[in-house]
């Protein structure tokens, strides 16, 4: 068997990996001059980040448009060759353009540029080429370093299309970061899947009304235990004048067990038991029963007043893991 260091395929991939580390740490020290700039046209446009390129930039342009979109900030990206055929109706004077290319003379995106400048349309362009037609056309230049690619035949898209990734990337949390952009905004753009079960709150995934299982202080424990069967949580909550107690679980039960009838729910109760609120990240609810090694979370309102209950299992039937 080949040893690691010697393995052809990791030589490669270990030469891939450096020079475009080198490469991203190259622009880390050379951010384009314009790009502050650029973030303040794109906090204060009244409509779209319009982005296009061809090829491989294309792909790039499509994923940087995407994480735009996600961070707070509306994007689309328009295909160069639609564009020419009917799609520049898509960009009105109120966005702003973002052409990418790395020579930076690209063909198929001079109708595209040619309608920036008709309209004066803001244009940004992204290529490796400062003298380039784009750059030289563009009111705003984030010019990579011109590096050479990283594979072996220094032609296929690699080195540069890894910067240029990395520079939407800077773009869009450098946006995000300014226009405050939290978690909350984030969860409206991604209420589906584990990202959107994670960023979900207690309020959407716990039990309400009549189906929390509560009793007051004085209730004899005959009671009690028939409330704990009929719910179902191996848990109720105690309560004095609407305000949560305590509560009582199967724990309890078994640590009373030897004068359990004798005794009312407010005497057998654990006092003061770890709550949740509405709001609380249904990621944080999962953290505190893990770390409290229990199953089950009482849901309180500002007034310690029981309104819902939240089990380990809805948490994770939601995905939130």
């Amino acid at each position: 068997m080949t040893e690691p260091n010697n393995n052809p395929a990791i030589r490669s991939a270990r030469r891939v990996l450096t020079t475009e580390a080198n490469a991203i740490h190259k622009m880390v020290e050379h951010l384009p001059d314009d790009f502050p700039d650029v973030v303040d046209l794109v906090l204060k446009t009244k409509g779209r980040v319009i982005i296009s390129g061809v090829g491989k930039s294309g792909h790039i342009g499509r994923k940087i448009s995407a994480t735009l979109a996600s961070t707070g900030t509306p994007s689309y990206f328009v295909h160069a060759s639609e564009a020419s055929h009917g799609d520049l109706g898509m960009i009105t004077e109120d966005d702003i353009v973002v052409l990418i290319s790395n020579s930076g003379e690209t063909q198929e995106l001079r109708d595209i540029l040619l309608h920036t400048r008709r309209f004066n349309i803001a244009l940004i362009g992204i290529s490796s080429k400062i003298n380039s037609t784009l750059l030289q056309s563009a009111d705003f230049k984030l010019n990579l370093p011109d590096l050479p690619e990283a594979c072996a035949i220094g032609m296929a898209p690699t080195t540069s299309t890894t910067l240029t990734l990395a520079m939407g990337d800077a773009l869009a949390v450098a946006v995000m970061e300014q226009r405050g952009f939290g978690s909350e905004d984030f969860l409206k753009n991604h209420p589906g899947g584990k990202l959107g079960a994670q960023l979900s709150r207690v309020a959407e995934l716990m039990h309400k009304g009549d189906k929390v299982p509560t009793v007051d202080a004085d209730t004899a424990m005959s009671d009690v235990l028939l409330s704990m069967t009929s719910k179902g949580f191996g848990i109720t909550g105690v309560v004095k004048d609407g305000t949560l107690l305590g509560v009582i679980s199967d724990g309890d039960l078994r640590r009373h067990m030897g004068n359990l009838m004798e005794k009312t729910a407010g005497e057998i109760a654990s006092l003061d038991p770890v709550t949740a609120t509405p709001d609380l990240f249904a990621a944080k609810a999962l953290a505190i029963l893990n770390e409290r090694k229990i199953s089950v979370l009482m849901v309180v309102d500002e007034a310690k007043r029981p309104i819902g209950i939240v089990h380990i299992h809805d948490l994770l039937r939601a995905g939130v893991a």
